[in-house]
């Protein structure tokens, strides 16, 4: 079983050091389950993660848009919506800054489990999502 990180670009510094997540990958790896990560440059290819995530057997799935989220709000045309509304797996909106949430209307198809927010602390944020994963994909 997988869970895939895609992840989008953060200002001013690196979103997920190496060191943070080989440690979230230990974790997975120890409730069984694989974690991949696609990092994107731009909202283009955070679409196309989004929607390649079935080829890539991702059961579940944590979306940080970082600062693509303004971008995708200022661009609807470009698909984030609809990717997300067609995803099989479920999937928690993981964030450092309350600015770069997504903003998914609820209640429809699409939207995430959870929204986690630390502001300033993008680490624990990621922490606590892949908790809530492993637990949902334990169940």
């Amino acid at each position: 079983m997988t869970i895939l990180i895609v992840q989008g670009p953060h200002a001013g510094h690196r979103p997920l050091g190496e060191e943070i997540a080989g440690g979230l990958r230990q974790l997975a790896r120890k409730a069984g389950h694989a974690l991949a990560i696609s990092r994107c440059e731009g909202l283009r290819e955070l679409v196309g993660s989004i929607r390649a995530a079935r080829q890539r057997h991702a059961e579940f799935m944590l979306i940080d848009p970082g600062t693509l989220a303004e971008e995708a709000r200022a661009h609807p045309e470009e698909g984030l919506q609809e990717a997300l509304a067609e995803l099989d797996s479920p999937y928690i909106d993981v964030h450092d800054d309350t600015d770069t949430a997504l903003h998914v209307a609820p209640p429809q198809h699409g939207a995430p489990i959870a929204t986690i927010v630390i502001n300033g602390d993008l680490a624990t944020s990621y922490r606590i999502a892949l908790g809530i994963a492993l637990r949902r994909l334990a169940a």
